[in-house]
Parts: C-alpha cells; structure tokens; sequence
C-alpha cells in the first residue's frame, strides 16, 4: 500500500455564519429586476450583433477560414463515400416511410444541404434514418391506407389499389408531418430549449431505438417474403402483423424469398470483408451501392418481375420536382406524430454530435442544432422530403474516410443531386427485396444493443430497467406512444429515487475537518451534544414529510411525543398557579396565603427540563439541496420552531446560493431568525455550538478540531 502524504494544514479564522459572510464578502445583488432583464437583452452593440448573426448563421463564421489544404481532399473522399452509402439507404428508407424510393433521395439532398448551412457539428452525416422513417410509415399507412384506393378491375373482375393516388397521398401525408415536426424543432430552439432532450437518457434512447428496429424489420417482411398483410395501427399493432406475416407464410413468393436470402448473405459476407480490409485501404468497399447495381443487372436481365413476380422499384421520375406547399389541413391530424419526431431526431443528433465534439474539441450548439434539423424538415416538407437524423453508419463512415467538416455533407449531397438527375432511372428494375435486405444488415448494429441489458445489470439496475421497459413499451405500442411512455417511466423512475432518499446521521473523522455518516464508516464519531443529519435528494412538497419523519427517526426521539408532554406540564401548571391564586383571593392575609401554599407544595409542578440525553443542537447539512420550494421552506421552519420550543438549537450548513435565496423570499427569516443561523461549512456550525454556551460545559470542553 502506498504510504499517505501528510500536509501541514492549519486555517486560523473566524467562524463565520451566512450574515457575517455576506458582510466580509460583501454580497451583491443578484436578483436584478425583470425590466432591468428586459432592457438588458434588448440593448443591442455591433459585437452581439455580429455574434448573433454568426450564431444564426454559423457557415459565415467558418467557410471563409476553411483550412482547403489540409481539409479539401478527406473531405472530398468522405463526401463521395458517404454520397454513395445515401443512395441504397434513402431509396430503402423510402419504402419505410411507404412512399417511392424516388423521396428517398430528395430526402437525402435538399436537408443535407440546409444542414450544411445551419449546422454546428462537423461530422455528423445528416439524412435518412430507419427509426424516423418508420415512423413516418406509420403516419402515412394510418391517414392514407390502402382500403382508402381500392377500386374494382373489370379486366381480372377483382378489387386492386390505385398506387398512382396512394403514394400520392401518402407524399402529402409525410411531407406534412415532416413540415409540422420541423418547426417544433426551430421553435423549441429559438426558445433555447435544447436542453429539454437530456431527458432522453441514454439507455431510453438506446432501449427506444432496438425496439423502433424491431418495428422496422416487421414492417419489411413483406418484401422479404413477398406477401401482402394488411397494415395494424394502434397498440399491439407490431404482434398482430407479425401474427399476419405467419398466416400469409404459405403464400411467399418463393422467387421474392431467394433474393433476399442471396443478397442478406452477400450484403454480410461483403460487410464482413470491408471490417477485415479497413486497416489496409483508405475507403470502405461501397457494399450497398455494388449490391444494388449487381441486383438491377440480374433483375433487368433476368426480367424477375414478370418472370417470378418479384416487385421491383418501379418508376424513378428524373429531375428535381419544384416546391410544393405542405397540406395545412393535415396538421391537426399529425401534431402527436410531428412532436415525437421532432424530439427524437434531435434527440439521436446531438447524442452524436457531442460524441465526436467531445473526440475532436470543439462545441457543438444544442439550441441552433434544434434550429439546422428544424430548417432542414421544414424547408425539406416543401419539397416532399420526409423527417431526417443522423445515421450512426454513414457517419462513422464520414468520419473514417477522412471528413473533417460539414463540406462533406455537402458533397454527399452533390453526389446524390447527380444520382437524382441522370443515374436514378437506371434502377427502377431493383427488386424492393433487396432494399429490404440493406436495412436488415443495417440494423445488426441496433441488434447488438441487446448487450446493454448485462452491462446495465452489473452497473446500474435502474437503469437496465429503463432499458428493458423502454424496449417493451416500444415494441407493444406504435414508435409514437412508445416514446412517450416511455419518456413518463423514466420520469417517475428519477422522482421515485428523490421520493426515496437516503437519510444519514454524520459524525466527524478525528482531527480533520470532515463530517461523514456513522453507519458508513467505523472511525467516525458523533459531536457531543450535537446531532448532524443529511439528505441525499433535494428537499420539496413530495418529500416533506419524509425528511421529518427521516429526522426524528434518525435522531431517536419523538418530537411530537415530548412536545405533547411539555404542554401537559404547562396546562398543570397553569392550573395551579389558578387555584392558588383563586384561594389567594379567598385567605387575604398572608399567614393565609402561605398557609395555602403549604397545603398544596406537594402538587407543584416543576418547570420543563430538557432531557440531559437529547441533543442541545441539531445541524442539518443542506448540501445536497439545489432548491427550496415554499413547502420545503415551510418544513425548515417548522423544525427550527418545534425543536426550539424543546430547548435544541437548528442551524442549516452548506446552503447554496440558490436556496438561501428561496429562504429568504419564502419567508424564512423575521426577527427573531436570521442568516446567523447559517453557515458555509458543518465545521463553523460545530465550532459555532461549542463557543456559545448552547452546549452543556462537558460537551463544550469536547475536542472536536485541530
């Protein structure tokens, strides 16, 4: 064992209480008045100007100081990478947001582009994303089923859909709450609310994700399989399409199913190849990009469609379509859907952003990322783009392939742009399987989040049960009502530990100046005469009266027992000193009077002593304490007047700022109660007991400093 450094430590200074504190230390005021408030954020100069301009703005403070040399060529690389990896993702994403693939690809050029302009975070690869898109599908499959486009072929004399006027539909749907969902996120920013999604806490997020992943390979089985099941919404939607998906088993088109299993066992085997070679060449082999094109080749020579019935694609529209004006009307319908969105793209965004913010020290803004991501679905509704994020995959790619700025976003984009105007018709014989098969292999890194579950067991078990019911609550309800209860149980999870605090009695390590609880640790002993007690939560309205209870148990005594007894006492002696004055009045003289008082001196009560055993002084330690409401301050001075009338001295140590505040405008202090009952430090407030004469002469002369 390493031998213990000993410092010479000696402090010679008064003991200071919070009133003398504030006289030596000369406290300002702190609490400027709300106009003072109003005037000074109004009151505008050319820097806070400026800074409020590049804050907004944040490319103009970057772009022009753009190191091209040392960046132009990995960000060149990671551009096209990454560029290329969004071409199967977002025709794939497309089809879990139940729209054309084609939508897939507007969403991963004009987002990308005004999050190029907006954004803080330089490696974070912005667009399509499975969670959020099949969320989207969930919204457009509910407002735009497909029993809403069903009409009657005279030609095979049975009912079909009208896929024309369904995607149609569907567009408009996505494109709405797209809109919606985006300007919650520039509202919630410019609010400067971005740090309401610390509330998503990571094993919610992560426990959110494996079970929205679970929704995202249940809802492509279809493709996988080569069937149709009609789609569930509502709560145990997921079980009764899985339940569907078996029934309908006996139908898969056997041409459909062998695609997918080819191209799943090629997609890993290639996988698996690109994390063997990684160390050993500059650029990861673009796997999906050369599992799609190998598969339209086949498909187109082949002819699968007609041959074997396996769905394609189908027509991929060249060209950029122009703006169109989001369905308003939609709005009321999708509100819940849009705000869900909202926080969870933001949500999944900044986790990532502050990872490598943090790898590559820099920072990265949480209220103007809530205002890029907004702008970017926003602006994206008009044109037809559906809810983007951030994708863990095609940013770690960005990052490895040498991105160093959000240039490579915007090369991606290019990248796409040149996809979408002349190589995207090339790949409308792609069979929807395979697109199916991509995200299957995309979500083995959300799969491998099952191993939290261990992990959080051995670390923290509360945590683990956030996770696993999370999961749950995701996977039996829609992504939707999943995050909400989900984000309500993690609520009541951190109000249930404050509701159940833990209540310690301290005592002082010899010879030092250090207070911590006996139960803990065996060298540590009590201060005569004085009892310190300590919460570990905040004191509030729900745990009021815990703390009271905590206290008296803690301590050893009943309050309400000896308080009940002393006022006996006093009700008797009052009496008494009644019936002697009532014979007083009767026996005027005085041999009377002490004749009177001789016939009663057996009866005398004698005034209230404290117990010798109690404590002469109570210290409670309010370190733990960010804040104070009005029944907190209420329960302070309900003990500090209780305990008094018993003879026991309260003194509060190791406020805050902030809760000496909430002492004094909740009422605290009068009179007769002043900051002289507080004090910085529990050692001034010992110290403070033993030099004036509360304690009793054997308990001063204890030895409890150096």
């Amino acid at each position: 064992m390493a031998q213990r450094k000993r410092m010479a430590y000696n402090v010679s200074r008064d003991i200071l209480d919070e009133e003398t504190l504030d006289e030596i230390a000369e406290k300002a005021d702190s609490n400027p008045s709300l106009c003072d408030k109003l005037k000074k954020s109004l009151r505008s100069s050319g820097p806070k100007a400026k800074k409020r301009l590049l804050g907004t703005l944040p490319i103009i403070s970057w772009l022009p100081r753009y190191p091209f040399k040392e960046n132009a060529l990995g960000d060149l690389i990671s551009g096209i990478s990454v560029g290329i990896m969004q071409l199967p993702q977002g025709m794939a994403y497309a089809l879990l947001a139940s729209v054309p693939p084609v939508f897939g690809l507007y969403s991963s050029f004009y987002p990308v582009l005004i999050y190029f302009l907006f954004g803080t975070s330089k490696h974070i690869s912005v667009g399509t994303y499975a969670v959020m898109s099949v969320m989207i599908g969930s919204v457009t499959e509910r407002l735009a089923p497909e029993s809403d486009f069903m009409t009657f072929d005279n030609m095979s004399n049975s009912s079909i859909v009208d896929l024309v006027s369904r995607d149609a539909a569907r567009v408009r749907v996505a494109a709405a709450v797209t809109c919606l969902s985006g300007l919650f996120q520039v509202l919630l920013g410019l609010l400067q609310l971005g740090f309401l999604v610390t509330y998503l806490s990571e094993p919610l997020v992560r426990g959110y994700t494996t079970g929205a992943a679970i929704h995202v390979i249940v809802s492509q089985l279809k493709y996988t399989f080569g069937i149709n099941p009609k789609r569930h919404n509502g709560p145990l939607s997921l079980i009764y399409t899985v339940l569907e998906v078996c029934y309908l088993v006996p139908k898969t088109n056997i041409g459909t199913l062998v695609v997918s299993i080819v191209a799943i066992i090629c997609l890993i085997l290639t996988k698996e190849l690109n994390a063997y070679l990684s160390k050993k060449i500059p650029v990861p082999i673009p796997v999906e990009l050369l599992g799609i094109v190998i598969a339209t080749v086949i498909s187109w020579q082949v002819n699968l469609n007609e041959q074997f019935g396996v769905d394609v694609v189908g027509k991929i529209p060249t060209g950029l379509q122009a703006p169109v004006v989001p369905d308003f009307s939609l709005f009321g319908q999708v509100i819940g859907d849009a705000f869900a969105l909202a926080f969870v793209g933001y949500g999944i965004a900044i986790s990532l952003g502050r990872i490598f913010a943090l790898k590559y020290g820099y920072n990265v803004d949480s209220n103007q990322e809530f205002i890029a991501l907004g702008l970017s679905n926003s602006i994206g509704g008009f044109f037809q783009c559906f809810a983007i994020s951030c994708s863990m995959s095609r940013t770690m790619v960005q990052e490895s392939t040498g991105g160093k700025t959000q240039v490579a976003g915007a090369l991606s984009a290019i990248v796409i742009l040149f996809i979408t105007l002349w190589i995207g018709v090339l790949f409308q014989d792609l069979p929807k399987a395979v697109l199916a098969s991509i995200i299957y292999v995309n979500l083995h890194g959300m799969m491998k989040q099952f191993l939290d579950i261990p992990a959080l067991w051995r670390t923290n078990k509360i945590d683990m049960v956030v996770w696993v019911v999370t999961f749950i609550l995701t996977v039996l309800l829609n992504p939707d009502l999943g995050l909400l209860a989900s984000l309500v149980f993690s609520l009541l999870t951190v109000i249930f530990r404050m509701q159940l605090p833990q209540y310690s009695r301290l005592g002082q390590i010899p010879n030092t100046d250090i207070y911590k609880p006996v139960e803990d640790y065996n060298q540590v002993r009590e201060v005569p005469g004085i009892f310190i007690f300590r919460s570990s939560a905040t004191l509030y309205y729900a745990n009021a009266e815990m703390y009271q209870e905590a206290l008296e148990k803690k301590s050893g005594f009943k309050i309400n027992k000896i308080l009940s007894a002393k006022k006996k006492l006093e009700a008797k002696r009052e009496k008494f000193e009644r019936k002697i004055a009532k014979k007083a009045a009767k026996k005027k003289t005085h041999e009377m009077v002490e004749e009177t008082v001789k016939e009663d001196i057996a009866v005398i009560p004698m005034d209230y002593m404290p117990d010798p055993s109690l404590p002469r002084a109570i210290i409670l330690d309010l370190s733990a304490v960010n804040f104070l409401d009005t029944v907190g301050v209420k329960t302070l001075r309900r003990i500090q007047s209780e305990y008094g009338q018993i003879g026991i001295e309260v003194f509060l140590a190791c406020c805050q700022t902030g809760v000496v505040n909430n002492l004094k405008s909740g009422g605290f202090f009068n009179d007769k109660v002043t900051k002289s009952c507080l004090f910085s430090t529990i050692h001034d407030a010992v110290l403070h007991c033993q030099t004036s004469g509360i304690l009793s002469p054997e308990q001063e002369n204890t030895e409890t400093y150096f």
